[in-house]
């Protein structure tokens, strides 16, 4: 199969276009930064392609998706994976425009795209990374916790609309726990997966077209009781 990984030169990306490279996938990884594109070409021995982008300049990052379907000969599955978010108690509103702009208008404008090629296709499998923490809202990092609840959100509408209208594109959301990445900012944090263990589970989830994954799996479970905190007892943790 042919994939196209949005936002993999590093972290929970990368890790995964390595392993779909490894089971023997046409893999196309996209970024900003050259540098990182080119080392992933060159670690892989040629297996996965890189390509630049910026997905915040949203008027040249849909047709840019297109011509990367294109060099790559069609695709089969698309993972949006770039994204973006940090602590932010103080409400600094650059952080809040910036994942905002990251994490929800880029987020939606190449989900539209990479949607609308499958439909006209008529197969394809379309993935977003999005979060545990879109279970619930965060004060500690307001934009990213609500950024998390949009992708997770757009995604069951996006599965919705292609189940209203009978077409056949899968949409999967893989919902990671913590994950030691550059994104990752909890301290003493507990049950953490490496990118590698990540990347497996996502792999299997994509390819069993999930509705929804956590990762890794136990995170359900906190998912779960998150969900069922009262208030007064949400507000203090």
């Amino acid at each position: 199969m042919k994939v196209i990984i949005i936002g993999g030169t590093s972290g929970i990306g990368l890790a995964l276009a390595k392993e779909f490279a490894a089971q023997g996938h046409a893999v196309a990884i996209t970024g900003r930064r050259e540098n990182l594109l080119e080392q992933a070409g060159r670690d892989s021995g040629g297996k996965i392609r890189g390509f630049r982008m910026d997905v915040t300049d949203i008027a040249d990052a849909q047709p840019r998706l297109l011509a990367v379907i294109r060099e790559m000969g069609g695709a089969d599955i698309i993972v949006l994976n770039a994204g973006w978010g940090d602590i932010n108690t103080k409400l600094d509103w650059s952080v809040e425009e910036k994942t905002i702009q990251t994490n929800v208008l880029a987020f939606a404008a190449l989900a539209v795209t990479a949607y609308k090629y499958f439909a006209d296709k008529g197969a394809g499998t379309l993935a977003g990374i999005s979060s545990v923490a879109a279970v619930r809202g965060s004060g500690r990092a307001p934009a990213y916790g609500a950024s998390k609840i949009f992708v997770s959100n757009y995604l069951e509408s996006l599965r919705h609309h292609a189940a209203f209208l009978k077409l056949p594109v899968k949409i999967v959301e893989i919902r990671p726990g913590f994950v030691r990445t550059g994104m990752m900012k909890a301290k003493n944090a507990f049950w953490v997966a490496e990118p590698p263990q990540a990347a497996k589970q996502i792999y299997r989830a994509i390819l069993r077209g999930e509705k929804c994954a956590y990762v890794t799996a136990r995170w359900r479970l906190v998912a779960w009781l998150i969900r069922l905190l009262p208030d007064f007892i949400y507000d203090k943790i």
